[in-house]
């Protein structure tokens, strides 16, 4: 029997190990389904396999078993994606964590009381690029994984054929770059933020984004740093140190 994932600061919830739903290609429609917000979009994502993905959502939504994900970074810290199912407040958690912080910090929360956004693109790049030996260690389900946290008002021409390729490799989706043009073109659940480097860390505009210090929510200064820096890859050293380059 797999052992109960811990993460700490979150240790209340019936977690479980979720990676066994990875491999199921109706698993990537359901996940991104906050971001699928219309018939069109849905019908493009879900095809015939409406009933099924029903079924499976019911499976991830059980409040005695809260899938978790783990997505580990270079720099030590983990991305812990977590099906939050509290009767009444079901929603799923978008946790960061290192192992010398006394509790997971939150980078967005994709509910009905919606917070982000947690990334920008180039950073769900950089973390799908970030090759690990442990936890979901494939780039597309990575990218996947983490697109519900993203809100970036300046995407790259590069955005579109990568995220196509994801879900042309991971889904049963008949016409995976309608569908990734449609996901792109919603995001997540807040309006895109602009992102922009302020002192060598990556922080926007979003009102409801842990990570826009105007915000009284807004993560300390000490953690924005070291989460962008861990996000895109950058040496931890560096971070420690102060030296993180403009």
């Amino acid at each position: 029997m797999p052992l109960k994932p811990v993460i700490p600061g979150y240790e209340d919830g019936p977690l479980v190990e979720g990676d066994g739903h990875l491999d199921d290609p109706l698993f990537w429609p359901v996940h991104l389904g906050s971001c699928l917000r219309d018939e069109a979009a849905e019908e493009a994502a879900f095809g015939a396999d409406w009933d099924a993905a029903m079924e499976l959502y019911r499976t991830l939504s059980a409040e005695h078993a809260w899938p978790v994900f783990d997505v580990p970074l270079r720099s030590g810290h983990t991305v812990h994606v977590v099906y939050r199912n509290l009767d009444g407040e079901r929603g799923v958690d978008y946790l960061i964590h290192h192992p010398s912080w006394p509790a997971a910090e939150t980078l967005a929360v994709d509910d009905g009381h919606f917070m982000g956004p947690g990334t920008a693109w180039h950073e769900l790049a950089a973390v799908a690029g970030q090759s690990t030996a442990t936890g979901v260690t494939d780039a597309d389900a990575r990218l996947l994984l983490l697109f519900p946290t993203l809100g970036d008002m300046s995407l790259p021409g590069d955005a579109a054929p990568r995220l196509t390729a994801a879900l042309d490799a991971l889904t049963a989706i008949e016409e995976p770059a309608e569908v990734a043009a449609m996901l792109l073109d919603h995001q997540g659940q807040w309006e895109p933020a602009h992102w922009r480097r302020r002192d060598g860390v990556w922080i926007n505009d979003g009102g409801h984004s842990y990570r826009n210090p105007g915000n009284p929510f807004a993560l300390p200064g000490g953690r924005l740093r070291e989460i962008s820096a861990a996000l895109n890859g950058e040496d931890r050293s560096r971070r420690r140190s102060g030296r993180v380059p403009a």
